[in-house]
């Protein structure tokens, strides 16, 4: 479709994905995971608080889902595309990031079950020692958060891993509140209402993140790309008369693509050729948006009606 223009190929390119930027954050990110989940599971065996075992829970999934947001760079970054998987295993970050919201949910419900049990059976804890983990916790997951916190707004894969840490050091702060509420008063339910806490600030936002994975896995039109801007913006290149079938979506974080038929006038198409249309298409779209791999199909006024109906 013309030299110097991106049009078709694996977009991945010689930096990789989005999420290929934050490994060596995220690989210091899991080894702090992996020492605060020893610390919180002998601090749980110690105190007996279902508030910091809830935690440890959550640190375990931050272990794993952490280790399959690597795994998942890792394998889609590799060199070499197979011949049948075009872009490669790009999407592999955003299954990661989906599985990531299975066991964030799954963890939020284990916590609420047994929360429910400890408001029928309270059970005493140990506050000072609880304090001490607690805020253990949140020293450890305060540094993988400033680590994560750029990648996050850039790759879903790495935001799955961020989230998991933020929910985990909010249950650090949670843990530390109840342990308070226990040395001051005693009020042996505040333990269990902290896990309750623990559990309402995961779902939310796991919920969310679930959301924007199943978008790009439905191949839904980025939410920062207007699709009737991108129409007027086309239509306004000269030459261009009208346009049909667009579409818009996402390989994985950091990856939009964009394909359409343009139709354009013979007279243009004769006068300044098939290259001269392409670029200033090309780079209309490259100013106004953030979609840089487009493919476009060229043809004149009435092709449209020759096409296959699964083409409209």
């Amino acid at each position: 479709m013309g030299a110097g223009h991106q049009h078709g190929g694996p977009p991945p390119g010689p930096r990789g994905t989005a999420g290929a930027a934050y490994r060596g954050r995220l690989r210091v990110a899991l080894a702090i995971a992996v020492l605060l989940l020893a610390a919180e599971i002998t601090g749980a065996a110690l105190t007996g608080s279902l508030a910091l075992l809830a935690d440890a829970g959550h640190v375990a999934t931050d272990v794993l889902g952490i280790g399959l947001a690597l795994l998942a760079i890792h394998v889609a970054n590799r060199p070499g595309v197979h011949e049948r998987r075009t872009f490669g295993f790009a999407r592999l970050e955003i299954l990661a990031a989906l599985l990531n919201c299975v066991l964030l949910l799954g963890v939020g419900g284990y916590i609420l079950i047994e929360a429910i049990d400890r408001l029928r059976n309270p059970t005493e804890v140990p506050g000072g020692l609880t304090i001490a983990f607690g805020l253990l916790g949140l020293v450890l997951n305060g540094i993988s958060l400033s680590l994560l916190m750029r990648g996050q707004r850039e790759s879903l894969n790495v935001r799955g891993a961020f989230l998991e840490v933020l929910a985990d050091a909010l249950g650090s702060l949670a843990v530390v509140a109840a342990a308070l509420v226990i040395i001051l008063t005693g009020w042996p339910y505040a333990d269990p209402i902290a896990s309750l806490a623990i559990a309402a600030m995961i779902v939310p936002r796991t919920v969310k993140l679930a959301r924007e994975a199943i978008d790009v896995l439905l191949e839904a039109a980025p939410r920062n790309v207007d699709l009737s801007e991108v129409r007027a913006h086309i239509r306004g290149v000269e030459g261009v008369e009208d346009l049909h079938d667009l579409h818009v979506w996402t390989i994985t974080s950091g990856m939009p693509v964009l394909s359409v038929h343009v139709v354009v006038s013979r007279d243009v198409l004769d006068s300044v050729g098939h290259e001269r249309i392409l670029h200033d298409l090309q780079q209309c779209l490259g100013e106004h948006f953030d979609v840089e791999h487009c493919t476009f199909q060229l043809e004149p006024h009435g092709h449209a009606a020759h096409e296959p109906g699964l083409c409209h």
